[in-house]
């Protein structure tokens, strides 16, 4: 009986170190949460996609789903290598896909990457706080979003002592931070949730004003959003991303969320603020990806 005989030891290390780099030259999946208008978003972060591109060597494409819950499925399922999510997202994408933080933008004028969240209400309304939206019609923004769902719930939780879907008159979500600031604009709802991020940038675009929509509530400060990457990345591909994205100040304007001047190194002790959140308000995944 013939026998093939085996690979030599130079063709089996050929072989494997083309191997290997076919697996570092596939394409890099960016997902992106869809807290503004999903066009807007991909526009906005389109200067850091292409320069992760130059850097990485390697084709890198945006992802985008119709809620946040679908960006942190995909990254599960290994469709999504790197991400934008918000605090609580991340705090998902870490339970569920083993997210791992490692860069956060910084507001032009600011040294922080903290941002917070806003009760908003029609400024001709009359309702001046929480206490005013009992039995009221409220938007949050999506169960996943930290300042359009997690912060505004512990909030009214802290304030009511009961849980927003008990205490207003009707509650529902509206999928994205502009979509809330529309909906109290056009007053189809009596307040909404959102952030001091999008609410600053609607009033600038004279999308808003203030004399339409007014802040009734603000939060502490919260822990900004994160870059992040699947921790089951190479080593290598997570320190050339993470590279790219701390020094692209140095060859490009930055963009992101915000108007941003530059990225600073996270690690996952940074959102610890969001794992307390949850836990002392007792909401399990079931309640935070619907």
């Amino acid at each position: 009986m013939y026998l093939k005989p085996a690979l030599s030891a130079s063709a089996l290390a050929l072989a494997l170190s083309l191997t290997a780099v076919s697996a570092q030259a596939r394409d890099i999946v960016m997902g992106l949460i869809p807290a503004e208008n999903n066009e807007e978003m991909v526009q906005k972060f389109e200067p850091m996609r292409q320069h992760l591109e130059k850097k990485l060597g390697v084709k890198v494409k945006v992802f985008t789903a119709t809620d946040y819950a679908g960006v942190i499925e995909a990254m599960k399922k290994k469709r999504v290598d790197i991400a934008w999510f918000g605090p609580l997202s991340y705090y998902l994408a870490e339970q569920e896909a083993g997210a791992e933080a490692f860069a956060v933008g910084i507001r032009e004028g600011s040294s922080s990457h903290t941002y917070k969240s806003l009760i908003i209400a029609p400024c001709d309304s009359g309702i001046k706080s929480i206490q005013d939206l009992k039995g009221k019609s409220v938007a949050f923004v999506d169960p996943a979003s930290t300042s359009g769902g997690l912060m505004p719930t512990y909030m009214v939780k802290k304030e009511t002592g009961m849980m927003p879907q008990d205490f207003f008159g009707k509650f529902t979500y509206a999928g994205s931070h502009d979509a809330a600031e529309l909906a109290v604009k056009n007053k189809t709802v009596d307040a909404a949730a959102d952030n001091d991020i999008t609410y600053e940038k609607m009033l600038a675009n004279g999308l808003i004003s203030k004399e339409t929509n007014c802040v009734i509530k603000e939060s502490d400060p919260l822990p900004g959003s994160p870059l992040v990457y699947r921790g089951d990345l190479p080593a290598d591909m997570k320190a050339k991303i993470r590279d790219a994205i701390l020094t692209a100040h140095k060859d490009i304007k930055v963009t992101g969320y915000g108007n941003l001047s530059h990225y600073v190194a996270v690690s996952p002790k940074d959102y610890q603020m969001i794992r307390d959140m949850v836990k002392e308000l007792g909401l399990q995944k079931k309640d935070l990806l619907k």
